[in-house]
């Protein structure tokens, strides 16, 4: 006993060694099937397509997303806009659609060290906010004439449903006048820790991708299309009445 005890204090350091490579091990195989079995949406890497997975995994179980039908146009371009309650609204986005979706995203978000790869991975969209913002339109509008969807925030930043003004920005009329494609209306409910990006990362939520019907670009004719979208988005409304939406 005397000799097993001295032999235990004299490895110690390599048993916790190799007790943390079979756990980082399981870890890492666990993640694998959890991801292989919840994604279905090829972005194209089988690197993305494992980060697809979790993230899917991640918003069913833990946010307990309610997975409404939530189609989007099979084929072609769409622009796909949401209100931005959190830091997990993308992830949501990603997880209640069938297809992958380019996020347009603030440059310093998408210049964040350790997440650069990410979102240039997932091509991504970096708007600069000081004044270039035409170069993401561009490129936006490249994606979109190519059939891919394009996601955005369009009140700009995190923005609770109770917070003036109600008004979304103008960058999204100008994106939809300028590509002609249809508009996928969302709305985010049900995230707890709403106005933070990261502590609704760790709070368990029961979570909805609530889908209206789609619009055309047309709808930005009327002066007051800013107003009415941005009061649907966050729940002000129940439909948008100047327009009738198309699908």
């Amino acid at each position: 006993m005397s000799k097993q005890m001295d032999w235990l204090q004299t490895n110690i350091t390599l048993i916790i060694w190799l007790l943390v490579i079979l756990a980082v091990f399981l870890l890492g195989y666990y993640l694998k099937v959890k991801a292989k079995k919840y994604n279905h949406v090829d972005w194209g890497s089988c690197k993305l397509n494992f980060v697809d997975g979790l993230c899917r995994a991640y918003c069913v179980k833990f946010h307990r997303l309610k997975l409404e039908k939530f189609d989007l146009p099979k084929s072609g371009g769409a622009i796909l806009v949401s209100n931005h309650v959190s830091g997990v609204d993308p992830l949501l986005l990603i997880a209640a659609c069938d297809r992958p979706i380019r996020f347009m995203i603030a440059k310093e978000e998408y210049e964040r060290f350790g997440l650069n790869w990410l979102f240039k991975g997932a091509g991504c969209i970096p708007v600069d906010r000081t004044g270039r913002a035409d170069i993401a339109f561009r490129q936006s509008k490249r994606a979109l004439d190519k059939g891919e969807i394009i996601a955005l925030f369009p009140h700009g930043k995190i923005h609770l449903d109770d917070v003036k003004p109600y008004r979304v920005k103008a960058g999204i009329k100008r994106l939809a006048q300028l590509t002609q494609k249809p508009i996928v209306v969302a709305r985010i409910t049900g995230v707890r820790g709403q106005g933070s990006v990261f502590k609704p990362l760790f709070m368990r939520s029961h979570t909805e991708v609530i889908r209206f019907p789609n619009i055309s670009y047309q709808y930005f004719e009327h002066d007051d299309s800013l107003q009415e979208l941005g009061e649907l988005l966050l729940g002000h409304r129940q439909e948008l009445s100047k327009l009738a939406p198309l699908d």
